[in-house]
């Protein structure tokens, strides 16, 4: 999707701001960042100014956390994830996301305190799997969103779209938040004809 935007002539690129949902407490080059990521297949090929780009984690960040205690490392990333949060506009008009086989969007994992939270915009948290910590928006910032467009590939993911589909609690499937968003799905996730998107009110 990105290497797609990133020659198509309908973004006004130039004028266009780039935030991040979620980032992983890693240098910005390395191989599970985010922001190298989007800096690779995006960034650099639509030709977005520097100063229209903001990424989560700091330029000079080599704090090794894998190994720190959990509270002292949310401690240490507390500060960074708020002055990101003061960084952010009002209220983004895009927000794309993905959807994890647990069903987990952005860095908001099933059963998280972060799914809790009514008021902050950006926390520090935990993750199941390495690189564990990280920041992540919260469920209000998807929420205030104009636009949220949701990106689902795999036949893995197939089970976690399904239930993002079904009504319940967010806590358990974090994908539910973005229910009223635009789903964007192929078919090795869409699977058999009773999964979602086959006319039963799902995204």
């Amino acid at each position: 999707m990105y290497r797609l935007l990133a020659v198509s002539s309908l973004p006004a690129w130039e004028r266009t701001t780039v935030y991040f949902a979620d980032d992983r407490a890693v240098p910005r080059d390395h191989p599970e960042s985010n922001y190298r990521l989007v800096r690779e297949t995006l960034l650099e090929r639509a030709g977005i100014p520097g100063d229209r780009v903001h990424p989560m984690i700091p330029e000079r960040w080599d704090a090794p956390l894998e190994e720190a205690d959990p509270a002292s490392a949310l401690e240490r990333l507390d500060p960074i994830a708020r002055a990101y949060a003061d960084a952010l506009p009002p209220r983004l008009d895009l927000i794309l996301l993905g959807l994890g086989r647990d069903g987990h969007t952005a860095s908001l994992f099933p059963g998280a305190a972060a799914l809790d939270e009514r008021e902050r915009r950006v926390l520090a948290v935990e993750g199941p799997t390495a690189p564990r910590f990280r920041l992540t928006i919260t469920p209000p910032e998807i929420a205030r969103a104009r636009l949220v467009v949701v990106l689902v590939r795999g036949r893995e993911k197939r089970e976690a779209l399904r239930k993002s589909a079904t009504p319940g609690s967010a806590v358990d499937v974090p994908g539910r938040l973005a229910n009223r968003g635009i789903w964007l799905v192929d078919r090795d996730a869409i699977g058999s004809t009773d999964a979602p998107g086959s006319g039963d009110g799902a995204p």
